[in-house]
């Protein structure tokens, strides 16, 4: 596959005839470059620059109160070793801030209960308040449930796919520990110290020089759905081992099938990954 297939999912939901055509392009993503987008599904209106605005706005907290979030390995203070803030680090080559947040964000419980707590993925996530950033817990629950949606669907398709039984998946998504991560890329300051000259940091795309922010990598999950946030530079690897750009668009979605997803009959690197240039993205993890 040369390009990224741009699949509308909509028969996925309900009882299409035009299902099983559908879970064929699916499979053939997947077995393929191991990347697809898609469009027309539930919660697609989120995708929008309206609501993605919505859901970023956590971004624009004032450093004090991102600092409250943050996770153990950059506050050893904190309990919470997954969940929570990650701050810019200037001298890495994956230049971002961000936050992973995990089910208890849509869960009408005030606080959480029946976890393991000693299992990263089931801790707690913490959160603003309600009066620092009004709304915002609301919106990010509404997308993580949309999105929640979306991969249970994809996961369905994939079992028929593979001439399964569709609901095989379901009992080890029961509960939810998937999580929804909110990432910016900002552009890097150019008195960092940072060497930007190097092939770490720079590759040469369509006759120009771009910045690198993401390093080439495979997804550890079993299906990343990253939606863009109307700016280009994420990229895939086709099976001719060349980087092909994933074209952002409004009421998309780009999906990544990863490593747990994956068979290979040898050794060596995935023949799929993706990496980021520039923009930001607010990608759910479905782990």
């Amino acid at each position: 596959m040369a390009d990224i297939d741009m699949i509308a999912i909509a028969p996925l939901f309900g009882h299409s005839p035009a299902r099983d055509q559908t879970d064929s392009r699916i499979m053939a993503a997947a077995s393929g470059i191991g990347f697809m987008a898609i469009r027309d599904f539930p919660g697609d209106d989120w995708l929008t620059p309206q609501n993605r605005a919505r859901l970023l706005a956590i971004f624009s907290l004032p450093d004090a109160e991102k600092q409250k979030l943050l996770r153990w390995n950059f506050d050893r203070t904190k309990e919470n070793v997954y969940r929570g803030w990650f701050p810019l680090q200037p001298g890495a080559v994956s230049y971002k801030e961000g936050i992973d947040i995990g089910p208890d964000i849509a869960d009408a419980r005030t606080e959480p209960s029946g976890l393991d707590t000693g299992d990263p993925l089931c801790e707690a996530t913490p959160l603003p308040p309600e009066s620092t950033l009004p709304s915002w817990r609301e919106a990010a629950a509404g997308y993580y449930k949309a999105m929640a949606t979306v991969g249970n669907a994809l996961l369905r398709s994939v079992a028929r796919g593979l001439g399964l039984t569709e609901t095989i998946f379901d009992k080890d998504f029961e509960g939810g520990i998937s999580t929804l991560r909110l990432i910016r890329y900002p552009l890097r300051d150019p008195n960092s110290g940072v060497d930007l000259s190097g092939p770490d940091f720079s590759v040469l795309h369509k006759g120009e020089m771009r910045t690198i922010i993401g390093r080439e990598h495979a997804d550890s999950g079993f299906v990343t759905l990253l939606a863009q946030d109307g700016v280009e530079g994420l990229q895939a690897k086709n099976l001719a081992g060349e980087w092909i750009d994933v074209p952002p668009a409004d009421n998309t979605l780009a999906v990544n099938f990863g490593q747990l997803l994956e068979r290979r009959p040898g050794a060596g690197d995935p023949a799929s990954g993706d990496r980021a240039q520039t923009g930001a993205l607010l990608d759910p993890v479905l782990l």
